[in-house]
């Protein structure tokens, strides 16, 4: 048995959980879950939590390989192909499932659409089922870990041949765009707001296993000895944006700032300032020797400078979000760029590249301007004490980290920066170890 306590971060954007050992007396990870926040918040819960404990039935495939022989590298190799087959499984039945709405929502339309476009829903859907095999190569570069970008990504790349490229648009009775989309549009809500986390694992698990376990055939038992474990949670702990909205009781929620702060410091213990840039809100939080809050200050009024300014930028510049960073630290130059409001920043961004500005540069300035926000919650926080901690989605990019590493020296001198690879799951870590507590303290939270 697997007994467990969980932490649910709900972000504007993004959904995360972290499960921890309720058995161990120090905060030990068995795994971690994200999945896009949507608008059915129980179901952005359970899909991450499922996530998270496929994360940790993961590393008890990873320990019983270990406990039977198989060497480090051995075991690398083959978890790689389980994980990469496991989530091409998964991804084939949520892919099956929108195949079914999107002809279904066409079906009931009836009279509504085009006979060419009801052919090209056939022929929409067949091509993204084709192209499975190809997004799960080994070598595969993918632009997003979810599935309604990167089956939507596909989506709209088909249905524009379809009616541009395909010579349909000057047509009255060719199939049209606007008619393609809205089908997606209905059917990825309705497939999103679907929980299938409670068989994902088992169903997934025993297809993916099929080819691995032939190169290594203990693998097959190991899979089957994890299928077998029962699970088990026992607490539970929410936070984030959308805290006031999860499926938990009061007593059960903790506050953003409590649990990004907890988190931080539970990672890099030596932690006395937080900066955390999420989706829709930047925080700048103060911490003592123990990890409790003593200041903070947090932008939660406008999404200038966070996540979702950045994935405009990107749909703007039509990136995916992970390559502005890398684009950013190509500039030779930096572009002033005058506003950050996500409202006016397309129109900015359009006027400067019709002036010949190139991206990179742009994007180099637009960095310096989200960090340059930052600094001022920061400097209202109390300012940046050693250690430093660098918290949050944003904290992924190469560019936003540069930026801010080099505006800290320049305003605090050398400080310690810390920025974790799981950073982004700071929030959901801190809520975690609220769970964990409870139980000692022997404080129902589940």
């Amino acid at each position: 048995m697997m007994r467990y306590a969980v932490g649910i971060d709900l972000g504007s954007t993004t959904t995360k959980a972290v499960i921890l050992d309720a058995d161990s007396e120090e905060p030990f990870v068995l795994g971690r879950g994200i999945t896009n926040s949507r608008s059915n918040y129980d179901v952005a819960c359970a899909v991450a939590l499922g996530d998270a404990l496929v994360d940790a039935r993961f590393g008890m495939i990873a320990a019983a390989l270990e406990r039977a022989g198989v060497d480090a590298e051995a075991r690398r190799v083959a978890l790689d192909e389980l994980t990469l087959r496991f989530r091409e499984q998964q991804y084939r039945r949520q892919l099956a499932e929108l195949d079914r709405v999107v002809r279904e929502l066409a079906t009931e339309a009836g009279d509504e659409l085009r006979q060419t476009e009801l052919a090209a829903v056939d022929e929409l859907m067949t091509s993204l089922l084709n192209q499975v095999d190809a997004l799960f190569t080994k070598d595969a570069q993918r632009k997003s870990d979810f599935f309604r970008d990167i089956a939507g990504s596909q989506y709209m790349h088909k249905a524009e041949a379809l009616t541009r490229g395909g010579g349909c648009a000057s047509r009255d009775d060719g199939p049209r765009f606007d008619t393609l989309v809205g089908l997606y549009d209905k059917a990825i809500l309705a497939v999103e707001n679907t929980d299938t986390s409670g068989t994902d694992f088992e169903d997934c698990i025993l297809d993916a296993v099929v080819g691995p376990q032939r190169s290594l055939p203990a693998l097959g038992a190991a899979v089957s000895e994890v299928i077998a474990t029962r699970l088990e949670k026992l607490a539970n702990v929410g936070t984030g944006y959308g805290r006031a909205r999860l499926p938990f009781a009061d007593t059960q929620i903790r506050s953003e700032i409590l649990c990004h702060g907890l988190g931080a410091f539970t990672m890099f213990p030596g932690t006395r300032t937080v900066l955390d840039i999420g989706g829709q809100d930047t925080k700048a939080i103060q911490v003592d020797d123990s990890g409790i809050v003593t200041s903070f200050q947090m932008n939660d009024r406008c999404a200038a400078g966070c996540g979702r300014y950045l994935g405009y930028i990107a749909d703007e510049m039509n990136l995916g979000l992970h390559e502005l960073g890398p684009l950013a630290n190509q500039a030779k130059r930096r572009v002033r760029v005058n506003s950050t409001c996500t409202v006016f920043a397309g129109a900015e961004l359009r006027e400067r590249l019709s002036l010949g500005e190139k991206r990179e540069d742009i994007l180099a300035g637009l960095h310096r301007g989200i960090t340059l926000r930052a600094m001022s919650l920061l400097a209202r926080s109390g300012g940046v004490k050693n250690e430093f901690t660098f918290t949050g989605g944003v904290a992924n990019n190469e560019a936003a980290v540069k930026a801010l590493r080099q505006l800290i020296s320049e305003s605090y001198g050398e400080v310690t920066m810390n920025i974790s690879p799981s950073s982004i799951y700071t929030g959901a870590l801190g809520a975690a170890i609220f769970a964990t507590r409870s139980l000692k303290q022997e404080v129902p939270a589940a």
